[in-house]
């Protein structure tokens, strides 16, 4: 069982505000994140928000226009202040607010910060062009992005106390950040290409005529891309549905939070599902009221039921 901090004691000014600011990064660069957060209780939307700070401070160094060996720098300075974070030498005045409030969520939380070193490993990848021939390839890749943030959000929800199967519930957690990512490998696969990079194995590309690549609003002459979206969405569904067998072990609004933004993520697959070449022509997203619903439904326990019958019925 994995524990967490329900509640928490007086929480000082300095760090108030440090985790105020980090709300608000969150709040106007991650609507689909925010969105699932609101449904927590204050001190884990607060840890969950430090969190995400953080990771958007890797993400916008590997996007950013630096050349490659000021961007690895700027990494390892980040990973230098994760040091201090990691040792509890940051201090509650101290000028970064991402540094306070990571500080404060890791003496609350029992999070796995080696996780963001993992997403550090990850965006390095991008600063290097890497590329990946295989779908094994390509998840280690993903488990560091992706499911290291998993593994660390489960330290800040935890799990139920005498939750079946709670000892995989770090796999789970991790499994779902591989489906969010592969969603979103799909979902920006033009934009990506723009920029200069291909995620999509090569191997897959390759099986579907897509080797050319994504430059433009069409398909490559004479591919098989809506062959190529119908199978990586299928390896998606595959691993939403292994990763949703964690929702059962949460408490109802940890769930909550987690199904909501899973939800969102697994009705853009749908969405690509049904019109490929959509991706090619712009962001593809759900409008608010959407999202709402997939809140709503999240937050009434319906995805954690079905879960929980279904996995009972595969052991019966």
């Amino acid at each position: 069982m994995i524990r967490t901090v329900e509640s928490e004691q007086h929480v000082s000014a300095p760090v108030l505000a440090a985790y105020s600011y980090c709300e608000a990064v969150t709040g106007q660069q991650a609507r689909n994140f925010a969105y699932g957060i609101r449904l927590l209780p204050t001190p884990k939307r607060r840890a969950m928000s430090a969190l995400y700070a953080f990771s958007r401070r890797v993400d916008d160094i590997g996007d950013g226009a630096l050349a490659p060996d000021v961007k690895a720098a700027r990494l390892e300075d980040t990973r230098a202040l994760l040091a201090r974070v990691r040792e509890g030498s940051v201090d509650e005045d101290d000028t970064d607010p991402v540094a306070v409030a990571l500080s404060h969520t890791a003496l609350n939380f029992p999070v796995p910060l080696d996780g963001l070193d993992e997403l550090i490993d990850g965006v390095l990848m991008d600063v290097r062009g890497e590329t990946y021939e295989t779908w094994d390839d390509l998840k280690v890749y993903c488990r560091c992005v992706a499911g290291a943030i998993g593994r660390l959000s489960l330290g800040v929800f935890g799990t139920e106390p005498g939750a079946r199967g709670a000892e995989r519930a770090p796999e789970y957690a991790d499994t779902l950040g591989l489906a969010l990512q592969l969603t979103n490998i799909l979902r920006d696969v033009r934009e990506d290409a723009e920029g200069g990079r291909t995620y999509l194995p090569s191997d897959d590309l390759a099986k579907f005529g897509c080797s050319a690549g994504f430059n433009g609003p069409t398909p490559p002459e004479g591919s098989d891309f809506a062959g190529l979206v119908h199978f990586e969405v299928r390896r998606a569904r595959a691993l939403f549905a292994e990763g949703y067998r964690l929702l059962p072990m949460l408490d109802r609004r940890s769930g909550a939070c987690v199904a909501a933004m899973a939800g969102i993520y697994r009705r853009l697959l749908d969405r690509i599902e049904r019109e490929p070449e959509a991706v090619l022509r712009g962001r593809v997203s759900l409008p608010g009221r959407e999202k709402a619903y997939v809140a709503v439904r999240g937050l009434s326990g319906l995805d954690a039921r079905h879960v929980s019958r279904h996995t009972v019925r595969r052991r019966t």
